[in-house]
């Protein structure tokens, strides 16, 4: 804000005063009429008008009204009465650019007026014509237009800074709507490359899988492990595309699609299960009222689950021992994954090259209004969270 707009902001009014004050202090000082020193009562109606316009600053139609007071007792008993003039006058400016309503505004003019045209009749030769034009054009038509003028300004600024507002917010909305629509199209187009590539895969290993004559058992077990995996993720990606292509034919949240609450202690098992067949070790401790949660928290849980046992054996190795811990009090979920280390104990530092799994993580669980901490326990490392109750 520059200086002219500080000068003219309502909570600076007393900076207006002051120098107000000032400048008629100057005048008795050194103005006068004809050289002549202010008379005692002068001085004391001067000083009443200065501490009047300093007191009152912030409520101007009072002020105006002390103001017109003193200004009507000058008339009557000094003869130089320019500081009162002035006093009034400035005090309607300010009821001009501050007043609430127009009709304040035109009350404080008449009363001005009033009194103006009631000492001008009464001492003055000129007639009523020349009398209401001398009072009409410097004590009130002045102050008045100057008000008004300042009034209008600060609406036209308020004005253009709800348009530039209004304009920056339609911006931004724009631009978050065209980064979605960027986003989405390039999510399908992944869906398109990646189910394409999985799809493959998972036939090839079927065929595989009936080609090969007296294959393994155990070969056999992993080879139906992946056909499964596979099938899984292109039901996956089958399901998150159509939320991308059409997420008002979604019931309600994306996640609703991917996982039933009721099945979420087989999934955490499952989970389980696919971790032990990398060779890991994993005690799961996993509370049976996960089943009741909502599918928004339930997602997040097993998901949570597959990657930080995943991180697990990318990390600590095959021969690590891993512990999950999912328990359920009073609809808050919390939920825990150590490990201990394996035969390559982990340090605080990320792992070179690693992935973003915490960030993810972190992210999924932040949306939930939960927080994610992970470090070092021990030789190993764990990962913890609580999950509050969701709002109905």
């Amino acid at each position: 804000m520059g200086w002219s707009g500080r000068l003219f902001d309502r909570r600076d009014a007393w900076i207006r005063m002051v120098l107000l004050d000032l400048s008629g202090l100057c005048y008795l000082l050194f103005g006068g009429d004809q050289g002549r020193h202010p008379t005692g009562t002068q001085w004391v109606l001067a000083v009443l008008a200065f501490a009047s316009a300093l007191a009152l600053c912030r409520w101007p139609v009072i002020g105006l009204l002390s103001q017109v007071g003193l200004l009507s007792v000058a008339f009557a008993v000094i003869d130089d009465q320019t500081i009162n003039q002035v006093g009034a006058s400035w005090a309607l400016a300010e009821v001009a650019m501050w007043a609430l309503r127009t009709r304040t505004i035109w009350l404080c003019v008449g009363l001005l007026f009033g009194v103006y045209l009631v000492q001008d009749i009464r001492v003055s030769e000129h007639s009523l014509p020349a009398a209401l034009f001398g009072v009409l054009l410097l004590p009130i038509g002045v102050p008045l237009l100057f008000g008004l003028m300042v009034r209008t300004s600060r609406e036209l600024t308020r004005q253009a800074e709800q348009r530039m507002l209004a304009e920056q917010q339609r911006t931004e909305s724009e631009s978050r709507a065209a980064r979605a629509d960027e986003r989405s199209a390039i999510a399908r187009e992944l869906h398109d490359v990646v189910a394409h590539h999985v799809a493959s895969m998972v036939l090839r290993v079927g065929v595989a899988r009936h080609v090969l004559p007296g294959i393994d058992p155990r070969v056999a077990e992993v080879l139906d492990d992946v056909h499964g995996t596979g099938t899984a993720a292109l039901a996956d990606l089958r399901r998150l595309v159509a939320v991308l292509r059409d997420p008002a034919g979604v019931r309600g949240d994306a996640a609703l699609t991917a996982i039933e609450p009721g099945a979420l202690p087989a999934a955490l098992g499952a989970a389980v299960d696919t971790a032990r067949r990398t060779g890991l070790t994993v005690e799961a401790d996993i509370d049976e009222a996960v089943g009741s949660l909502d599918a928004v928290r339930g997602l997040a849980v097993l998901r949570l689950t597959q990657e930080a046992l995943t991180n697990v054996a990318k990390h600590a190795g095959t021969t690590a021992r891993a512990k999950l811990r999912v328990a359920v009090d009073d609809g808050t979920v919390s939920w825990e994954v150590s490990d201990d280390g394996g035969s390559a104990p982990r340090t605080a530092a990320p792992p070179p090259g690693g992935g973003h799994g915490l960030t993810g993580m972190r992210e999924r669980v932040e949306v939930l209004g939960g927080r994610l901490t992970a470090g070092p326990a021990g030789t190993g490392w764990r990962v913890r969270t609580v999950l509050p109750q969701a709002v109905s």
